[in-house]
């Protein structure tokens, strides 16, 4: 009695299929399917319809936490700069 081990591969339209193919070959041997222009940009368009958009208020407000964040951490890492400096500069000199 003989034991035949299949790999299943996704072949890109939805349907498994049975392949003998080594991973590495497989791979680089399939056609993928292309998407035209327009459509791309049909359904892009579609998609966006469905984002959540934060509001005017949300906006300013992450971005004011954004802004003061990256003050409060160039802060930190100049003092830290600063004190690692001054201190080679008194142990070397």
């Amino acid at each position: 009695m003989r034991l035949v081990i299949h790999r299943v591969d996704f072949n890109f339209e939805g349907v498994y299929t049975r392949s003998h193919r080594t991973p590495r070959e497989g791979f680089f041997k399939r056609k993928i399917k292309r998407m035209k222009i327009a459509e791309y940009l049909k359904e892009t368009r579609a998609e966006m319809r469905h984002v959540n958009w934060p509001t005017k208020e949300q906006t300013i407000s992450f971005t004011v936490l954004v802004i003061a964040f990256s003050l409060v951490i160039a802060f930190f890492l100049g003092f830290f700069d600063f004190l690692f400096v001054t201190l080679i500069e008194k142990l070397i000199l």
